[in-house]
């Protein structure tokens, strides 16, 4: 795990049968555009990244090896490529795939997958500001299972759990965009973040107020029933994480037809409802926290098909109203990199 540029979490459920009917939502208001800064730092990352990559394989590692750090100079060898090139050869030629950025953290990180033959790698570069490749991983990308819910998408209606203009920082269907997909429970889970300004924090993000996402209201997507609403585990400091303490603070809803909603890592002290309590639409659930296995202050929310922790399935996710990347509202299955407020 890269820290602080990958989150990591596991989560919890529990369930329930009961529900309410949709409240009528409120009327549609004009997107928010994709922050300026972003799409700069965007196309300026995809740019270093592909460069550098092709570097790779096209075999000019004498000329990738000059545009690193001299820290990552010392360990990754020009001979140490050649020699983790010609291995992948074996499996056959060497091809680009889809590519994606992740720009957390202060980092600016281009991801990609490698393809040799049948087998695909995935590989990440860090850049700092001058454009010089700080860090280099590649990791074998996992043959995943057949997904038992392919086909399905949730039959109870739900808007985005906030309000606001939020970013995906991982969420979709392949495990570049969504490191969750590995976990069957949460093969369609969402880690959502505020990002502006450059970030996902201000100053030295060394403080849970320092990110913009900390203490927003965390709100119910549809009228459900809460299965489990646990309070009263402590915050982490950021970069610190949690492991025996998986979902930190989290609210369990179900929307009946075997949909069960995890809503995890909220602020300690700050859920506003109990178990056994019947929600409406847009009711505040509690805060955006930074409590269990998580590196930094962040909401994870998933559908799956039971209430037992680690036995579920994941459910794919369909939201309403979704103002995606500064569209129109439409119905949406956000993917990581987009910026999503629901619009009504």
């Amino acid at each position: 795990m890269l820290p602080r540029l990958f989150l990591a979490l596991l989560l919890t459920v529990s369930c329930s049968s009961k529900r309410l009917t949709p409240a009528p939502k409120p009327a549609p208001h004009a997107p928010t555009p994709v922050p300026a800064d972003y799409t700069t730092a965007t196309e300026r990352t995809l740019a270093e990244g592909r460069a550098a990559l092709a570097l790779f394989v096209d075999d000019k590692l004498l000329d990738l090896h000059a545009r690193m750090s001299p820290e990552l100079a010392k360990l990754a060898t020009a001979e140490m490529l050649g020699g983790l090139r010609g291995q992948l050869l074996v499996a056959g030629a060497l091809s680009r795939e889809d590519d994606t950025v992740f720009l957390v953290a202060g980092a600016r990180a281009y991801v990609a997958d490698v393809k040799a033959g049948e087998r695909i790698l995935g590989v990440t570069m860090a850049f700092d500001d001058k454009g010089t490749l700080v860090s280099l991983n590649f990791v074998p990308r996992a043959e995943l299972p057949p997904d038992p819910h392919a086909a399905r998408a949730n039959q109870m209606p739900l808007r985005l759990p906030f309000e606001g203009q939020w970013w995906v920082v991982w969420g979709g269907e392949r495990q570049r965009d969504n490191y969750h997909v590995v976990a069957p429970d949460q093969r369609h889970a969402y880690d959502f973040v505020i990002w502006k300004e450059g970030g996902t924090y201000r100053g030295d993000g060394k403080k849970n107020e320092d990110y913009y996402c900390w203490g927003q209201p965390v709100v119910a997507p549809a009228a459900a029933t809460v299965v489990t609403a646990f309070d009263g585990a402590p915050d982490n400091a950021p970069g610190v994480m949690d492991p025996a303490n998986k979902a930190g603070n989290h609210v369990v809803l179900d929307f009946g037809n075997g949909e069960y909603a995890l809503l995890g890592h909220l602020q300690n002290g700050s859920l506003s409802v109990k178990a056994g309590e019947q929600v409406k639409v847009g009711q505040r659930l509690g805060l955006t926290g930074n409590s269990g296995n998580t590196s930094e202050p962040h909401l994870h929310f998933h559908l799956q098909d039971r209430p037992v922790l680690f036995e579920g399935a994941g459910i794919p996710v369909r939201f309403e109203g979704v103002c995606a990347d500064g569209e129109a509202p439409t119905q949406s299955s956000p993917v990581h990199g987009q910026f999503v407020e629901d619009c009504g």
